[in-house]
C-alpha cells in the first residue's frame, strides 16, 4: 500500500515501511498527485536522517535565532542567569534583530561594542554582552568563522575601590534618611561580611543563627561561597537583631530583605513626613533597589561636600559591588591571612590570590606603615647610624664613594 484515503475523507493517507517500520501519516493532500509528492519527500527524508545526511537549516534572522536560543537555555540556566541573558538581548537585538545570523560581521560587533561603550556601558558589561551573542553565532556555527576578527573589549583600569571611613559615614547617614527602610542594614551587612548583593538579597531568617553569631549564605556565584558560614561581628549582628524587631512573627524561611512597596508623596505609605511601606511580603526577596540606592549616593555625595543643593552635588563614587571592595581591603590591610579572607568571601581555592590582587586596595599610609614594620629597632646596630649614612665600613667607604 502507497497512498489512501480512509472511508468519507477526501484526504490521502501515505502509508508504506521503512526499515522494518511501519509509516502511516496524513499527506494533508485533497489531490493524489501532490499527496505522492508529499510521500516521496518524507522517504527522502528517512534515507537522509539514516545515511546521517543533516537538514541544511534555513538562516534566521537574529530575533529569531535569539528567541529560539533563550528558550533552550530555560532548562540549563539558573532562573537569574536567565534573566541576565534576556537583559543582553534586550541591547543586542536592536543591533543584530533584523540580520540573519549568517551575515553578522566581526565589524558589526566592533561598532556595537563601541555604541554600548559611548552610551556609558562598561567594558564588563559590553564582554558579557558579547558573549550571549557568541553563544547564539556559536549555535549556528557562524563563531568560528569571527572568532579570530573578534576582540574583547579591554577591562578599564579601576576594577574596584575601596570606600573611606568618611565616605561610608556620608552613605550611612544618607542610607539612614532612605525611605527605604530596608538600605541602612543592607549596607552595613554588605561591608561587615563582604558579600554579594544577590547573596544578601536572597538570605532567610532560619540561616541566621543569633545564638552563635554566624549566618549560612544561600547560593552565592561560586562553588565555594554556596552555603558558607561566617561569624557575625558586633556591628553585624547588632544591626540584625535591629531589623529582626521589625519582624516579630518571622518565619525560617522569610526573606531577611524581603520584598516592600512603598508610596510617593503624600500617597499611601508616608504617615506624618515618615516613609512605611504600604504593602510587606515576607516570602519574597526584595526587588529593585538601585532608585533608594543611587538617592543614597547623591544625599551621600552632598554631605562630604556640605553642598546643600543636592541637584547640583556629585553623587558618591561607589557601586553596591564596591562595599564588597572595601571589606576584603580592610580585612587584608588588618592583616587576615589569605586564606581567611577567601574562606569569608566564598574565594575559590585556586583564585584566590589573583583575587586578593584585585579587591586588596592599598592607600598611601597603608603600604607605608608596611615599608615602615620592616625597619630595624632601636636594639640594631644599625639605629646608631645616621640617616643618611651608609651601612658599608669605614675601611670600604672609598671604594664606593664618586669621584
Amino acid at each position: 500500500m502507497s497512498i489512501f484515503r480512509y472511508k468519507g475523507s477526501k484526504v490521502w493517507t501515505m502509508d508504506f515501511v521503512f526499515h522494518g517500520q511501519r509509516i502511516r501519516e496524513t499527506t494533508r493532500m485533497t489531490s493524489k498527485t501532490r499527496a505522492k509528492e508529499v510521500e516521496n519527500k518524507r522517504k527522502n527524508a528517512l534515507r537522509e536522517g539514516a545515511a546521517g545526511i543533516r537538514k541544511a537549516e534555513r538562516p534566521k534572522l537574529f530575533a529569531f535565532a535569539a528567541s529560539d536560543w533563550i528558550e533552550s537555555k530555560k532548562t540549563t540556566l539558573a532562573p537569574r542567569s536567565v534573566v541576565i541573558e534576556r537583559y543582553n538581548l534586550s541591547h543586542l537585538i536592536p543591533a543584530f534583530g533584523a540580520k540573519l545570523v549568517v551575515d553578522i560581521e566581526a565589524t558589526d560587533i566592533s561598532k556595537y561594542q563601541r555604541g554600548r561603550l559611548a552610551q556609558g556601558a562598561s567594558p564588563r558589561t559590553t564582554n558579557i554582552e558579547v558573549g550571549t551573542l557568541r553563544a547564539i553565532l556559536r549555535e549556528h556555527g557562524i563563531w568560528a568563522r569571527l572568532q579570530k576578527q573578534v576582540k574583547m573589549v579591554p577591562p578599564g583600569e579601576e576594577i574596584g575601590r575601596a570606600i573611606s571611613g568618611a565616605e561610608e559615614n556620608a552613605l550611612l547617614e544618607a542610607c539612614g534618611k532612605s525611605r527605604s527602610r530596608s538600605l541602612l542594614p543592607l549596607v552595613v551587612m554588605a561591608i561587615e561580611t563582604g558579600a554579594r548583593f544577590n547573596t544578601l538579597r536572597t538570605l532567610q531568617w532560619g540561616n541566621v543563627d543569633f545564638a552563635e553569631r554566624s549566618l549560612r549564605f544561600g547560593k552565592d556565584k561560586t562553588k565555594a561561597g554556596t552555603g558558607r558560614v561566617i561569624p557575625l561581628n558586633q556591628r553585624a549582628i547588632g544591626v540584625l537583631m535591629f531589623w529582626a524587631n521589625r519582624f516579630p512573627n518571622r518565619k525560617p524561611s522569610d526573606y531577611v530583605f524581603c520584598s516592600e512597596l512603598y508610596g510617593l508623596f503624600g500617597e499611601e505609605g508616608y504617615l506624618n513626613g515618615k516613609s512605611e511601606p504600604y504593602s510587606v511580603d515576607t516570602t519574597k526577596p526584595m526587588g529593585s533597589w538601585k532608585t533608594a540606592w543611587n538617592t543614597a549616593r547623591k544625599q551621600a555625595g552632598s554631605l562630604l561636600t556640605g553642598d546643600q543643593d543636592q541637584k547640583e552635588a556629585l553623587p558618591l563614587n561607589c557601586r553596591f559591588h564596591d562595599l564588597r571592595h572595601t571589606a576584603v581591603s580592610r580585612m587584608i590591610n588588618a592583616g587576615v591571612p589569605i586564606t581567611k579572607v577567601a574562606k569569608l568571601v566564598g574565594w575559590q581555592p585556586s583564585t584566590m590570590v589573583a583575587m586578593a590582587g584585585r579587591y586588596g586596595h592599598h592607600g598611601l599610609e597603608d603600604l607605608r606603615s608596611a615599608v615602615e614594620s620592616t625597619s630595624r629597632t632601636e636594639s640594631d646596630d644599625f639605629a646608631t647610624r645616621s640617616p643618611v649614612s651608609s651601612p658599608v665600613s669605614e675601611a670600604d667607604s672609598d671604594s664606593v664613594r664618586p669621584n
